[in-house]
């Protein structure tokens, strides 16, 4: 449901809805009208908002990758 919440912000897109039981046919509707909302709410951000946001998945990749070498640095210690 946190999807339905991002995508609803924008005023457009209020009746996206997920249902936990649906077929083939409707996973890939509701597939393809997500994707549509993503394209468009993406269209309306800033180049800056769009750099940010980039920098900042990096910089999450970068912390996770961090804490995996020191976990691994602690598991050479202890042997």
């Amino acid at each position: 449901m946190a999807r339905k919440g991002k995508l609803a912000e924008d005023t457009e897109h209020k009746d996206i809805w997920m249902k936990r039981d649906m077929n083939i046919e409707e996973r890939e509707m509701e597939k393809l009208l997500r994707s549509e909302a993503k394209e468009k709410k993406n269209e309306k951000r800033t180049k800056i908002e769009k750099k940010n946001f980039y920098w900042r998945v990096l910089d999450m990749r970068l912390k996770k990758w961090y804490l995996w070498k020191k976990e691994e640095v602690v598991e050479e210690a202890r042997n």
